[in-house]
């Protein structure tokens, strides 16, 4: 069926204008500073000696002619610059979470590491996958391009996988006509309540994954049956009536291609307007 929608609560992240792809520019500053040392390393330097014509220094040393600024620069950075390129591409890159769509899993303010490998190693940039080395779970928290617009990133939760038909009727997540188990808690008082109007927590098994969901009575639930085309991911916020997902065109079914990675950590939490909340530190993502 179509997708619907008029929620405009998201999850957007990292903090980034639309226009910069840090990730391009990551690489290419990586490539102009290592093409300048090894043009100097290869070609400039030797010259340079040369001219020299075997000076010795005042100490006695060999002479060292002076290194270019531009190349001393390109020295310095390139290492740094290729060790940042090679963690943020295959192992983690770092995200910050602004909004309430994963209350309670997340909150406001969450500074998280999302895993490169866990589902293959993909090139930077192209995001064309290099090595086979695993497949997005049910139950998985994770981090995509929006398909409408790839410079955004978005974070949810897995809940279809392709060929699922996934339907959400009365607060309730059916997957191929089995209804997934959730126990009703009780009224959320928790962290990053603030954020939202009164709401009830419960806790839902999907798959392997016991995870908290919160539900919002004084808002109407989106309701719908969809069907999950092969390649693609069905994905939906924790925070069940306050999530913009695949139940809504502007994210719709995401292609395995946008894939970023698995949320799998938390390593700060401060959303500027109060202290860091300490507690949140170290915390495992589920």
């Amino acid at each position: 069926m179509p997708w619907r929608g008029k929620l405009r609560a998201v999850s957007r992240l990292p903090a980034l204008p639309p226009v910069v792809d840090f990730a391009l520019l990551l690489v290419v500053a990586t490539a102009v500073s290592g093409l300048i040392w090894a043009v100097d390393a290869a070609f400039l330097r030797p010259r340079r000696v040369a001219v020299g014509g075997g000076r010795m220094s005042a100490t006695g040393e060999p002479f060292q002619p002076a290194e270019p600024v531009l190349v001393e620069y390109a020295r310095s950075f390139f290492p740094i610059l290729l060790v940042v390129l090679l963690i943020r591409s295959f192992l983690f890159e770092p995200f910050r979470i602004p909004s309430a769509s994963m209350v309670p899993t997340l909150l406001i303010g969450d500074f998280i590491f999302v895993n490169k490998f866990t589902y293959g190693l993909r090139l930077p940039v192209l995001n064309n996958r290099i090595v086979e080395l695993g497949s997005p779970a049910r139950g998985d928290v994770v981090v995509f391009r929006l398909p409408a617009d790839p410079s955004t990133n978005y974070i949810k939760r897995l809940v279809g996988l392709p060929g699922d038909e996934v339907v959400y009727l009365n607060s309730r997540l059916y997957i191929n006509g089995t209804a997934v188990p959730v126990a009703i808690e009780g009224p959320w008082s928790g962290d990053g309540s603030e954020a939202q109007p009164p709401s009830i927590l419960g806790r839902e098994t999907l798959g392997e994954s016991a995870h908290d969901v919160l539900f919002i009575p004084s808002r109407p639930s989106f309701e719908g049956t969809f069907i999950v085309p092969p390649g693609h991911y069905f994905l939906m916020g924790d925070n069940r009536d306050n999530s913009q997902d695949s139940r809504y065109d502007l994210v719709g079914m995401v292609p395995e291609d946008n894939i970023v990675g698995k949320a799998v950590g938390i390593w700060m939490n401060w959303d500027f307007s109060s202290a860091p909340r300490l507690g949140r530190i170290g915390m495992a993502i589920r």
